[in-house]
């Protein structure tokens, strides 16, 4: 099982290079479609009515993924198979690259306008308040976060449980950036989401930094300087797991990450991650580039452990 595990999350994490996320009907969305209608019904002013939401909503369809699991484990075609597609639908790396290097096209492109319509496709933030260092800051700092978020975690997970590790990881991820916000309706309710969502990104948050860090001189940076910004200002992040990923990307482009954020109901101002200027569109492509080679990195060690290790027990 361990063999076929391997190479179905190898072939998911290829399918996703190749064909990137579902134009329509992606899982994530119908997931997402679903837990807004519960919601409709659980939703209280509490954190116990929080925790009720997040197992109505994630049992059904973790059952649905230990089902597959079983229903497959002893047949390796159907078990790859069935691995893959599952990884492909839950790992948002190529997209999210997509998304970096379309806005240092527009940003190329002194099209300003059209790089702040963007940005709303990888995070919250007001783009009307962005100028250019600050379209690209943005995007640096939603790419590294997410690198975890969308690839890393999952590739992991899926290593560890298989089929129902990653799918109740991308629920409890999806989840969060639902209602894991410190606002009125979602800071009692949101907290069991946002607190399981950072335990499940507690290591992969950090494998993504240490990959990133090593990877650092493939896109003109250092592999000491980074591990040193990173060690250095991990820590001055607000999120137990965000540091990790946006310091070593600061540290491997050379850059300068963090500042005041706009969104459109709060104003945040968060510690300065790194050194240097701030990023443009050419740190921007770079950041793009990180995201697949740090995805391609952890794709590589956990397909090249699972294989042997299941060769191993045969």
């Amino acid at each position: 099982m361990l063999i076929s595990r391997g190479l179905g999350i190898a072939l998911g994490v290829l399918a996703d290079r190749i064909l990137g996320d579902p134009k329509r009907h992606h899982p994530v969305a119908w997931f997402g479609t679903w837990a807004a209608k519960v919601e409709e019904r659980t939703y209280r002013d509490s954190t116990a009515a929080g925790a009720v939401h997040v197992a109505a909503v994630v049992a059904p369809v973790a059952a649905v993924a230990v089902v597959l699991e079983r229903a497959t484990r002893r047949h390796p075609v159907a078990h790859a198979a069935s691995t893959a597609l599952v990884t492909w639908a839950v790992i948002g790396a190529t997209s999210l690259a997509r998304e970096g290097e379309a806005m240092a096209d527009s940003l190329d492109a002194g099209d300003l306008d059209g790089a702040r319509a963007r940005v709303n496709n990888l995070c919250s933030r007001d783009p009307s308040k962005l100028d250019e260092e600050g379209v690209a800051r943005a995007a640096c700092e939603s790419m590294a976060e997410n690198t975890a978020d969308a690839a890393v975690a999952s590739l992991l997970w899926g290593a560890v449980a298989g089929i129902p590790g990653m799918v109740v990881h991308r629920c409890l991820n999806t989840l969060d950036a639902m209602i894991g916000y410190r606002n009125d309706r979602y800071r009692h309710f949101g907290t069991v989401a946002a607190r399981l969502d950072d335990a499940a990104d507690l290591v992969p948050a950090r494998v993504t930094g240490a990959t990133a860090c090593l990877l650092a001189p493939v896109v003109g940076g250092s592999t000491r300087e980074a591990w040193r910004v990173m060690r250095r200002d991990a820590h001055r992040h607000p999120s137990p797991n965000g540091g990790w990923c946006e310091s070593a990307w600061a540290g491997a482009l050379g850059v300068q990450l963090g500042g005041v954020n706009v969104y459109f109901s709060r104003e945040e101002s968060r510690p300065l991650l790194g050194d240097g200027p701030r990023p443009r569109s050419a740190e921007l492509r770079k950041a793009s580039r990180l995201v697949t080679l740090v995805t391609g990195a952890v794709t590589a060690a956990v397909a090249t452990s699972l294989i042997a290790i299941g060769k191993a027990r045969r």
